[in-house]
């Protein structure tokens, strides 16, 4: 029998290369991160590849799966730890090897494999480690397979039946590159500065871009699992302002950057400016809506809030549905609505038909803003962002909070947001118009000005996001209030950025 798992154990000690490490933490809300060696070790992984595959076939899901791995200097054997694991489960697993996530979804398709597990820690800084799976193509878990996995794993509940096999997908990279190019060129000459931060898209974007045409000038796209330059987040300043440099130094007309397992992009446009990936998003609306009048769409609590105020939107026809921040999240609501195209403000976009399949795909993102640019031959990226209404608007800015304590914070926040409601208080100096509470929560100003408040899915930290569509003044007048309410709670630690 395989033993229970631990919450904490001491490395370098006979009890943790004999027992499984797995902290309950790690279990997030849509997918599954972890300290390695501090919070989980190899046997626990191979605990969770036992989980997996026990849940797989406690869904009555056909036993096979694919697997990747990210570029990280320990992704590969964490790997094969949840190999191991779901081979005794009774799974059948299909190897993809070093792969973006985007990458391993792609292979649902291209395989008729019905599940999903990759290893990967997305942006998050080295150290981390964590899973992003599912069993129902094109969707990956939310809260009920992640509570139900975390039951099986922490119980030890295992059904080991046995018998899975394993292949090796040799070349699975060449199909994923003819997937993204066998398609008409572009027509419109375009330089890109394609980012990567050193992270796993380096292997795959500068190519894949540079065989739909673009002239291409790769920014940090050799591998190297020790980030030594900045982490690959599109979301992180660093990142944004290495690609700004390089933008403006070769005279690109846009730069475009990808996480750590290449599920993202960001955008510097031709002047050197860094747009928000949710503003990115209402010009792709645009563009989309003019090809497909009357288009649904679906975005985050933390975007931007033109998607429902822009008037060329207006005049298409479009719908916009405000949901929760999270790739399980939005991907489900994308399938839910039938929505063309769901935008997050961390950048991940999911285009359905006829564009994408439904899943996250920083390549996808990156093509669709190429075409955009290739149907507008007498604007730049900067004309196009200069054509949207203008608003000021945040990056996302993540105070510390431990995981432990990270929902009641938010839970208190809200309470206090709808009691200065209730009480006729003002946020800013203007009444509170609207509350909403669909993720954390979203406090509405007056003059449309509005401040986010919401727990991270897979770090310790908050989430806060602000946005004025009257001035940059208020912008930072809604900060300092919603920073206010923050700081009535002793939990809550220093921003990893702010304004």
């Amino acid at each position: 029998m395989f033993p229970k798992p631990r919450p904490a154990l001491t490395p370098n000690t006979y009890e943790y290369e004999t027992l499984p490490l797995v902290k309950p933490t790690g279990f997030r809300e849509y997918d599954a991160r972890w300290l390695f060696e501090k919070e989980i070790n190899l046997m626990g992984m191979q605990a969770l590849g036992m989980g997996i595959g026990t849940l797989i076939h406690e869904r009555g899901v056909r036993p096979d799966i694919v697997v990747g791995h990210d570029f990280r200097g320990y992704s590969a054997s964490i790997k094969m730890a949840v190999i191991n694991g779901l081979l005794a489960a009774g799974v059948n697993v299909h190897d993809i090897g070093l792969a973006l996530s985007p990458m391993a979804y792609f292979a649902q398709f291209a395989l008729d494999v019905p599940a999903v597990a990759m290893i990967t820690a997305s942006h998050n800084d080295n150290g981390w480690t964590g899973v992003k799976m599912g069993i129902d193509r094109p969707l990956t878990f939310g809260p009920d397979e992640m509570g139900r996995l975390k039951e099986i794993v922490l119980d030890a509940a295992f059904d080991l039946k046995g018998g899975g096999s394993y292949r090796f997908v040799d070349g699975f990279a060449d199909v994923y590159f003819k997937e993204l190019t066998e398609r008409a060129k572009l027509k419109k000459p375009i330089k890109v500065v394609a980012a990567c931060g050193n992270g796993t898209a380096g292997a795959f974007a500068p190519k894949i871009l540079e065989a739909l045409g673009a002239e291409v000038i790769p920014l940090d796209a050799e591998l190297d699992h020790t980030f030594p330059r900045y982490n690959p987040n599109p979301e992180d300043m660093k990142m944004l302002h290495a690609l700004r440099d390089k933008v403006l130094e070769v005279g690109a007309d846009v730069g475009l950057g990808f996480d750590g397992d290449g599920d993202r992009c960001g955008v510097v446009d031709n002047e050197g400016e860094e747009i928000f990936a949710d503003k990115v998003g209402v010009m792709l609306a645009r563009d989309i809506s003019a090809l497909h009048p009357n288009s649904q769409f679906v975005v985050d609590v933390k975007s931007t809030g033109l998607f429902n105020t822009d008037p060329v939107l207006q005049a298409n026809g479009a719908k916009t549905d405000y949901f929760k921040t999270g790739h399980s999240y939005i991907k489900r609501r994308v399938t839910e609505l039938d929505a063309i195209v769901g935008f997050e403000k961390s950048g991940h976009y999911f285009f359905n038909k006829p564009i994408g399949r439904g899943y996250d795909d920083g390549l996808v993102s990156a093509i669709a803003i190429l075409d955009m640019l290739d149907r507008n031959p007498n604007k730049s990226m900067a004309d196009l962002r200069g054509d949207l209404p203008k608003t000021w608007g945040s990056p996302t800015m993540s105070p510390k909070c431990a995981d432990e304590v990270k929902y009641d914070v938010v839970d208190r926040v809200v309470a206090r947001f709808k009691e200065m409601h209730g009480a006729g208080e003002k946020i800013a100096g203007q009444s509170i118009t609207d509350l909403i509470t669909v993720n954390g929560i979203r406090v509405v100003s007056e003059d449309g000005t509005w401040g986010l408040v919401r727990a991270s899915s897979n770090k310790p930290e908050l989430v806060v996001v602000v946005e004025s569509p009257a001035s940059e003044a208020r912008l930072h007048e809604m900060f300092k209030a919603v920073d206010a309410v923050l700081r009535e709670n002793p939990e809550v630690g220093e921003y990893n950025q702010t304004l």
